[in-house]
């Protein structure tokens, strides 16, 4: 018998990796060379097999690419779960969002698929569910709870998104630093009229060699203090 087959019900052969080895190769896929290089003709190639193996797990590449983002999410809820809740929700709302964005930063693909299709993203619930217990412990309706995780939700998704993304080319590549990209925009910035462009003038010093973790973090504390408020804690 093939190495990678065994023989199933009515005579058809089963490829005889696993799922977790099939999830596994698909993330390594995925970090390489993102979505686009995720094919069921690659995956099987990496796990020594025909093509028609991988359908005996999944039934297309959407679900690979959702069950592939709860395998990696699984690791995220470990960490999370390992998280001890102390006397302050809003300070366990934060611990949870950073854990999340870390995890989302260094994967820019996670974000485009977490929470996508909940049917096979049992992790990816869990860990929405565990976002959302520390607002069980504030004064807040189940509307307000619901705006208050679909807040958060947006901002350490996005932001993760948008600063996991590759650099331009020339910062890429080595051509000029980020610090020196950066100073073109400001540069141009601070040649605009006074009168017409106030708020770009009053921030342009700020912009100019920001932190983009810094400015996240800013973000998630301003959408926490607004929950805060709102709570009344």
């Amino acid at each position: 018998m093939p190495r990678h087959q065994d023989r199933a019900a009515g005579g058809r052969r089963r490829a005889s990796h696993s799922m977790e080895s099939v999830l596994t190769e698909a993330v390594v896929l995925l970090d390489e060379a993102g979505p686009s290089a995720l094919t069921f003709r690659a995956l099987a190639q990496r796990l020594g097999g025909g093509v028609a193996s991988i359908y005996w797990y999944v039934a297309s590449k959407d679900e690979l690419l959702d069950r592939a983002t709860d395998h990696v999410i699984g690791g995220v809820l470990a960490d999370i779960d390992a998280i001890e809740p102390g006397d302050d929700p809003i300070d366990d709302l934060r611990a949870i969002s950073l854990a999340l964005f870390d995890a989302i930063l260094v994967r820019p693909w996670l974000g485009n698929y977490f929470m996508r299709n909940t049917d096979v993203q049992g992790n990816c619930l869990r860990l929405y569910e565990k976002l959302g217990q520390p607002t069980l412990r504030l004064k807040l309706t189940a509307r307000q709870r619901f705006h208050a995780v679909s807040a958060i939700s947006t901002v350490v998704v996005g932001s993760a998104v948008d600063l996991g993304q590759e650099p331009p080319a020339e910062v890429l590549d080595g051509a000029v630093g980020r610090d020196e990209f950066l100073s073109r925009f400001t540069a141009t910035w601070r040649e605009l009229d006074r009168d017409a462009y106030p708020f770009v003038h009053e921030i342009v010093d700020e912009f100019d060699g920001h932190d983009d973790i810094d400015q996240f973090r800013a973000a998630l504390d301003l959408t926490l203090a607004g929950i805060r408020l709102q709570a009344g804690a």
